[in-house]
């Protein structure tokens, strides 16, 4: 493949060129302001293929380009969206067309920091997958690059969209239920093993594989289950993906610092977890709880194993907390509100009473039957809705989740996954020990000890990981003299695919 570099990149892609006679911030002004918004969709073999749905149903919007490195998706989707579309394996290919406006971007986590900066310095808006990026570092460089190039860029986080999640933040924040105590955010999900390989596995021919590795490492993947040895199945290797605190986890750790009201990182970080009740080929803890050290705390817990070892062989039942299998519990001083959805929110009183619910039409008292409205807010058009909005506005702070959301929500991941990387098997007993000081996280570890015991892991044998206590600069985005874990902040990147420190 050529070497292309920055220099290149904005001689051929950055829209200021001089044939438009204006630069890329005025092009995308005009583009935006009265006629359709251009879209090219990145990425589509898995959450992309919903960013084409919402796109299609939204008025005023375009789908131009469609980019995928997998030639057969590639192919199928523009086959099935009738002709008329550019189709493309490289982003920097689609990046130059001047034919598209604004990109939507759905590929693996290790892309998407590039992929966004690449596109702002292009002149393009973006809507970027969550989790926002793959590291601390990425995450500062998306946002200095939105910032830099008068970009609209969305996170992902679309809870953000929900009118009865919104209604609940703001019932929350007015002192109803008195000041929050906790927020919980948990992703308790079956996830099955994905088996063991004997060494690198071999690339189909219609995949670029060197397109997709880009930023990462540039090896044979070591995984081919039931995803095969590329999609997918990433997700659990920390080279290309964050795990499932990575993977699910960015919604609920977001809606936990929504509640909260927490405009930074926390200071204080601390994980335990691991790969336990079989072994396979993935490196990414099954099972994980986080704390975070805010002045109202933040806990976070992954379970992928079953609710116990009965429910292996009946469906994969999956634990509750509060009635929350996948979502958030927010712990107030006279109640509690349970999220058991992207678009619904459960108000409790201390005796687990329901008070009211908030379901993004109305506030619906307790007598009332409620049912889950299956979109987003329909006033906007959903989280895509609400990015082409700003887009014509062009005004980030209309936004619902801009980029800078995303990085500290994505950054909350980086910090409980380098705590949980750092440190090493315990035995029980000196887990208890080393929690004993800290009342939530000792309460996360007693109950998830209890998860593993029900599934038949014996934790004497199968260690749990006790994570690195780790304290956290906020404003410099640096641990506190830790060189260990600062050298997770960032990544070797292999060039030409390198997140600049400079954008």
């Amino acid at each position: 493949m050529k070497n292309f570099t920055r220099r290149d990149f904005l001689k051929t892609a950055a829209l200021g060129a001089a044939a438009f006679s204006i630069d890329a911030r005025s092009w995308g002004r005009v583009a935006g302001a009265n006629s359709d918004i251009r879209v090219g969709q990145i990425g589509f073999h898995g959450q992309g293929g919903s960013h084409i749905s919402s796109l299609r149903q939204l008025k005023g919007v375009r789908l131009a380009a469609l980019c995928d490195v997998d030639r057969h998706v590639l192919d199928r989707k523009a086959q099935d969206l009738g002709g008329g579309i550019a189709a493309y394996t490289d982003i920097r290919k689609l990046l130059e067309s001047k034919e598209v406006d604004a990109v939507s971007i759905a590929v693996p986590n290790h892309w998407h920091a590039l992929a966004t900066v690449w596109a702002c310095q292009a002149g393009k808006d973006v809507y970027v997958e969550k989790p926002a990026c793959h590291n601390l570092f990425e995450g500062r460089k998306m946002v200095e690059a939105a910032r830099k190039y008068r970009r609209i860029v969305q996170t992902g986080t679309q809870c953000r969209s929900s009118l009865g999640l919104q209604e609940a933040v703001q019932y929350v924040r007015q002192g109803n239920l008195g000041k929050i105590v906790l927020a919980r955010g948990f992703c308790y999900k079956a996830r099955k093993s994905i088996g063991l390989v004997e060494g690198p596995q071999p690339v189909p021919d219609y995949i670029d594989y060197e397109l997709w590795c880009g930023p990462g490492p540039h090896e044979p993947p070591r995984r081919n289950g039931s995803n095969g040895p590329v999609h997918y199945d990433w997700h659990w290797f920390w080279a290309y993906g964050n795990g499932d605190f990575g993977n699910q986890g960015p919604h609920q750790v977001d809606i936990c610092r929504w509640f909260l009201g927490e405009q930074a990182i926390a200071p204080f970080s601390m994980a335990a977890g691991g790969r336990l009740g079989y072994k396979d080929s993935a490196e990414t803890p099954n099972t994980l709880v986080v704390y975070h050290g805010y002045d109202r705390p933040m806990i976070f817990e992954v379970r992928g194993l079953p609710r116990d070892k009965e429910s292996q062989n009946q469906g994969w039942k999956m634990d509750q907390y509060k009635g929350v299998g996948v979502g958030n519990v927010i712990e107030c001083e006279h109640g509690y509100v349970v999220i058991p959805s992207y678009t619904e929110a459960v108000v409790h009183d201390n005796d687990g009473k329901v008070i009211t619910r908030f379901d993004g039409r109305k506030k619906k008292d307790a007598a009332e039957d409620v049912k889950t409205p299956t979109g987003l807010s329909a006033e906007s058009g959903g989280h895509h809705g609400n990015w082409l909005a700003a887009i014509r506005s062009r005004n980030y702070k209309d936004l619902h989740a801009d980029i800078l959301q995303g990085h500290l929500s994505a950054g909350l991941v980086h910090t409980g996954n380098i705590s949980y990387r750092l440190g090493a098997p315990k035995q029980p007993g000196e887990i208890k020990e080393a929690l004993q000081a800290n009342k939530g996280l000792a309460e996360a570890y007693d109950r998830m000890a209890g998860h593993l015991e029900a599934n038949g892991v014996d934790l004497t044998k199968d260690n749990v990981q006790l994570g690195m206590p780790l304290r956290f600069n906020p404003r410099k985005e640096r641990f506190v003299d830790n060189a260990q874990a600062n050298q997770l902040v960032s990544r070797q990147y292999c060039k030409p695919f390198v997140v600049p420190e400079k954008v």
